[in-house]
Order: structure tokens, then C-alpha cells, then sequence
């Protein structure tokens, strides 16, 4: 579906948006400024004048086009209005995601040159004001909220948000000219943001992403999926990771929808209900954790109980399969019987999920469609603006990221020999096409410019026929991209067999028992696992079984429970090919998150920092096997 507005730029976006808007009461972002009040909107004259307000303070205080200005922020409104201010006056928006501590954003804020720094909460302030004299090039802070902390307001360079915009408003009629001849001046191929990869390894590299590269992707994003005027969008990943930034602000806004932030990540299945959103993007652990839940209340439900959702789970997979008829009527029951309180509870508005940022266990993709929760996967990178395929409404292949999106072309390139074996083109998509496995390669006008500073970084992503290397393995099944795992993720065990632990840890997602899992054996006999278990899950077993315990770790190590995982690692590692089957594990007391460094940002995990973390368990596995 086409864009609502044409535009070639991210400022041509804002300020055609905010012409076509002006004088209606077109809601454009929605915010709860209170935990138990409710959600409040923003339309589209207010955004348009909070913009240039602010547009207008960073010209005065001499932010020219091409400087760099930070962002260390939660999703939020303000967040909107710093990013399109700096895209109307050709600033660079360098983002960093708020679990990040103080020595790494000192690293960003250097590497960027940022001039200027906004950051939201009292912790971010702190980390600021903790930095600051090791910026050279920093000259201001800008706290978007009160600090509580009253000395922090003795720092000169800190200001607050709420006087930078009356002062902008002031302003604005000074520099207004100076603002609109920015505008014009703002061409395709400038730099319009650098995103700092969060990678596991390394220092973060900030992936340079042009005007052209952005809008390239939201245009095809719009050809491949629908975006109504009428759709709203519950907003809740990092809006400093690509993924968020192009699929859930820009597309969304070039679609004419509405965008409401989540008050956190914690409080996403509640705002659901408060906002009834028709649209949510989202990783693939808000899905499992909804699938583990149901399943978790089925199994612990009556044996009728239990027979009506199994029968209703096969009339919604036969429905999403096309089938009707007697289906149909069948598919009325089930959603009254089940479907309709899963639903309920996503706020009963939902159009469709889409999934990005790791793989999605396709049982769980089944499970959404057939309650008529439809989920579209979709596979990028940061490096490619970032979405370079996705499943398209009514044509999921669950298990694919689906077809390549108009525009790009992805390639395959076999491992052994570096011969590129399948090239698809979105223009002209054969839905035929099939090919072994290879490394994933991408060409096309989302692919960006380069990394900032790093030329022999980008010399390693981007060959000499610009094929972008993405570091991931996977294959077309009839003209849809499946992905296989990552390349760096491979794991050689003791016969030499490559083994990659992706696929195996999705299967055991489905689990109920099985909160998390990484699988480990590099250059072991046999295959193991590290598993967080589903701790409230394992609470309420103890105590309907009388388990006495101490601790977590007295629990966790229990041979009740130690049996319960054995015979959970046993049946499911029946699907898996010899060599893949996992042999022991090891239960882990504590939750893998981001806070505690053992995921990224976007929910990926750090398998170097788990491995290392947990090297002792990892070392008492395979000591019976040396």
C-alpha cells in the first residue's frame, strides 16, 4: 500500500506529514505521563510545533547539518520530537540504548563527536553528567526530565527539556528561515542516523544509515505490508535499534497511524489492554512468553478443558491453512470457547504482529495463526536500514522470514567454495526458487553507507561487488528466506560435525518448562545445554508437590526437578539428528537478561558472555567425557 504522503527524506516525511495534517485533529502519538492515570494524545499541529520549537533551539545553540547529537533515552514522545527536529535541520541522530553504562556511552559519544546530549531519566542524567568532561566535543546536556538528585542541576552545562522548548518557541521566528532552508537543503544520500550495533563482542560500530537508505526501506516496507490511517501502534523495543526505528516510528508514520508508547517493556500486557493497538512490533520473547503462559493454564486445566483447546487449536490451524465451509462455523466456536480471551488480552485490535530480531520458533507462529493472531517475521540487519525480507498478510509461511522486499536483492553464497548459488530480486520474485544453505548476502538501496570511521570494517561487511555480508547461514524454500543460524554461532563438536544451535534452542522454546537455553559443545563428543527454567512454574509445582527448599538453587537442584528436565531434554531431543541431540544440561538459578550483560538490547543472547559466565558448569558437563 502507498505511503500516505510522497517523500524522498525523513525531513520531506515530517513536514509533508505536517502539512496534510494542519488543519485537522489527526492523532499522531499517544503517551501516560502517569502509571495510573491514562493514556494521553498528541496530534499532529502539536508535534509540528514542538519539532521546529526545538529545531529552532539546537540551530540557535549551533548544531549545524551533519553534526552528531545523542539520544540516551526510553521510547517516549519527546524521543520523536528530538529525532524529527534533527532530520529537519540535517543533524545526525546517534542513539544509545539506556542499559548501557557509563564507560560505553562515553566510548559512543566520543566516536560520534556528539555536540549535544539529551537524556531522559535521573540514572541517564547521572550517566551524563558522569562522562561529560571526557567528551571534548560535548558542550550541553539536556535532561528531558526533572533529575530528583537537586546538585545535578548545579552542573552549567545541564539544562532542562521543558526550558529548551520555551526558549525554542522564542526562538523559532528568529531561525525559521534558517530552518526551512535546511529542509531544502537535505538531500537523499546525507546521513540522517548512526546506529551503534550492539555487538558481543568488540567495540560497537556505528553503522552510517542515509536519508536514501531509510526511506528506500519504509517505501517497500509499504509495498510488501498495509499501513491504514486508522491502524495504531503500541511502541515498546528500543527506538535506538533499527529495527523499532524504521517498522515502528518512520513506516508507521508514513502510513498516517497513530504510535502510543508503552510505559516500559515491563508493562507491554497491560498497555495492550489500555491502548488496543492493531499493530505491534515485537521480538519473539513477548510471543513465547504468551505461548508458554496458555499452554502453561491448558495443561493445568481439566481434561475437558484441555480436549476443547486442543480441538480448537486444530480448527484455527485448519482455518489459517484457507480452509472454510463447516471450518468456518467450527472457527466461530473455537474463538468464543478459546481464542477470544487470548485476544482480549492483546487488546482485542490486533491486525497483525511483526516479529524481527532473532528467529521465531515456528510452532509458536502456528499457534498465533490459528487463534487468528497473524504474525509477520521479517529478517534484516542494522547494516540494511534494516528489513531485507518478511512474510506478507494472508501468505505466512511460518518458519520463513518470507519473500524479499521490492527493491533489494538477497543472495546465498555457498561456505565452501564462496559461489553465490541462488540471487532473488524483490522486483521479480520467483516463488519457485528453492537452494541449498550459504551465508545470506544483501545488495540494494538500504544497504548503508558504511561504518563511521571504520574503513576497514566496512571493507570486511561489504565485498567489492557490494554485496553486503550478513554473517548469517540460510536458504530459499519455494521463493521464501528461511534462516538456518549465524555463522559465528557454529558449533564444531569433537568428529568435526557443524552443528548450529539456533533451531535446536527454538525447539525447546516451546517447552513450558524451558524459560531459556543455550545450547554448548564446541569441540565436545556431545551436544548440552544451559536452561533457565520457568521459575514461578517450578514454585507452584513445589508447593503442589510438597517440595521443600531453601533456595532457588536448592529447588533447581532437587532430584524431583532434575528428573522433571531430563525427561523433557529426552523427548524433545528425539526430532533432532543424532550429533544435534542434547546429552546433560545444567540448570541455571538466575534469568539471563540485559541488565546482568547476558543480552543484547534486543533480546539476543551473548553466547561468549554466558559461556564465560558459566564456564564452571559448562567445564563440569563434559568433565566425565575428556
Amino acid at each position: 500500500m502507498p505511503t500516505v504522503v510522497a517523500f524522498e527524506t525523513i525531513s520531506e516525511l515530517f513536514t509533508s506529514l505536517s502539512k496534510k495534517y494542519r488543519n485537522t485533529d489527526k492523532v499522531a502519538f499517544g503517551r501516560k505521563p502517569n502509571p495510573d492515570g491514562e493514556y494521553e494524545t498528541i496530534d499532529w499541529k502539536e508535534v509540528t510545533e514542538d519539532v521546529k520549537n526545538l529545531a529552532a533551539y539546537m540551530v540557535e545553540h549551533g548544531i549545524e547539518a551533519g553534526d552528531r547529537v545523542a539520544i540516551l533515552s526510553e521510547n517516549r514522545y519527546e524521543w520523536a520530537v528530538i529525532d524529527l527536529a534533527l532530520q529537519i535541520i540535517g543533524g545526525v541522530n546517534v542513539s544509545l540504548y539506556t542499559s548501557l553504562p557509563p564507560n560505553q556511552c562515553e566510548y559512543i559519544l566520543r566516536d560520534s563527536e556528539a555536540k549535544l546530549f539529551f537524556a531522559s531519566t535521573g540514572i541517564q542524567v547521572k550517566k551524563a553528567i558522569k562522562v561529560f568532561e571526557n567528551c571534548e566535543n560535548l558542550n550541553r546536556v539536556v535532561a528531558i526530565d526533572q533529575p530528583k538528585v537537586e546538585e545535578y542541576m548545579e552542573e552549567p552545562y545541564l539544562t532542562l527539556f521543558d526550558k529548551v522548548m520555551a526558549e525554542g518557541m522564542k526562538l523559532y521566528p528568529k531561525q525559521e528561515e534558517e530552518i526551512n532552508e535546511r529542509i531544502k537543503a537535505i538531500e537523499p544520500e546525507d546521513l540522517a542516523t548512526l546506529i551503534y550495533t550492539s555487538g558481543t563482542t568488540g567495540k560497537p560500530k556505528g553503522a552510517m544509515l542515509t536519508h536514501r537508505n531509510i526511506v528506500s526501506n519504509i517505501k517497500a516496507a509499504h509495498q510488501h505490508i498495509d499501513i491504514y490511517e486508522n491502524d495504531r501502534c503500541l511502541s515498546f523495543l528500543p527506538l535506538c535499534h533499527a529495527f523499532e526505528r524504521t517498522a515502528g516510528f518512520y513506516a508507521m508514520m508514513a502510513g498516517g497511524a497513530e504510535i502510543f508508547y508503552a510505559e516500559s517493556v515491563d508493562t507491554v500486557a497491560k498497555n495492550m489492554t489500555e491502548v488496543n493497538p492493531s499493530i505491534i512490533i515485537s521480538v519473539p520473547r513477548l510471543f513465547e512468553k504468551i505461548y508458554n503462559l496458555v499452554t502453561k493454564s491448558v495443561e493445568e486445566g481439566t481434561a475437558v478443558k484441555q480436549k476443547i483447546f486442543n480441538w480448537a487449536f486444530e480448527v484455527g490451524r485448519k482455518y489459517a491453512e484457507g480452509k472454510r465451509g463447516l471450518v468456518a462455523l467450527q472457527k466461530n466456536l473455537a474463538d468464543r470457547l478459546v481464542f477470544n480471551k487470548l485476544k482480549e488480552r492483546t487488546g482485542g485490535n490486533i491486525r497483525f504482529f511483526v516479529s524481527g530480531g532473532a528467529a521465531l520458533p515456528a510452532e509458536i507462529g502456528h499457534f498465533f495463526m490459528a487463534a487468528g493472531l497473524n504474525i509477520l517475521e521479517g529478517y534484516g540487519l542494522t547494516e540494511t536500514s534494516p528489513i531485507m525480507c518478511a512474510n506478507k498478510y494472508g501468505d505466512e509461511r511460518m518458519g520463513t522470514v518470507g519473500q524479499v522486499l521490492n527493491g533489494i536483492t538477497v543472495g546465498i553464497q555457498r561456505l565452501e567454495d564462496g559461489k553465490i548459488i541462488a540471487e532473488v530480486s524483490g522486483e521479480d520474485y520467483p516463488t519457485d526458487i528453492s537452494s541449498e544453505a550459504g551465508e545470506i548476502l544483501c545488495k540494494g538501496p538500504n544497504v548503508m553507507k558504511g561504518y563511521w570511521k571504520n574503513d576497514e570494517a566496512t571493507r570486511e561487511m561489504i565485498d567489492e561487488d557490494e554485496w553486503l555480508h550478513t554473517g548469517d547461514v540460510g536458504r530459499f524454500v519455494d521463493g521464501n528466506l528461511q534462516i538456518t543460524d549465524r555463522i559465528k554461532h557454529m558449533i564444531v563438536n569433537a568428529g568435526g560435525k557443524n552443528i548450529y544451535p539456533g533451531p535446536i534452542e527454538d525447539l525447546f522454546k516451546t517447552s513450558k518448562w524451558v524459560d531459556q537455553l543455550v545450547v554448548v559443545g564446541e569441540r565436545q563428543a556431545y551436544m548440552a545445554a544451559l536452561i533457565v527454567p520457568d521459575f514461578e512454574l517450578l514454585k507452584s509445582h513445589a508447593k503442589s508437590n510438597n517440595i521443600a527448599y531453601d533456595s532457588i538453587e536448592d529447588l533447581i537442584n532437587s532430584e524431583s526437578i532434575q528428573s522433571i528436565y531430563r525427561k523433557e531434554i529426552r523427548s524433545y531431543s528425539k526430532e533432532l539428528a543424532s550429533h544435534e541431540k542434547i546429552r546433560d544440561f545444567r540448570l541455571v538459578p538466575n534469568e539471563f537478561t540485559v541488565e546482568s550483560g547476558e543480552l543484547t538490547p534486543t533480546l539476543k543472547v551473548k553466547r561468549r558472555i554466558i559461556e564465560d559466565k558459566y564456564s564452571d558448569l559448562i567445564e563440569d558437563i563434559f568433565a566425565d567425557s575428556k
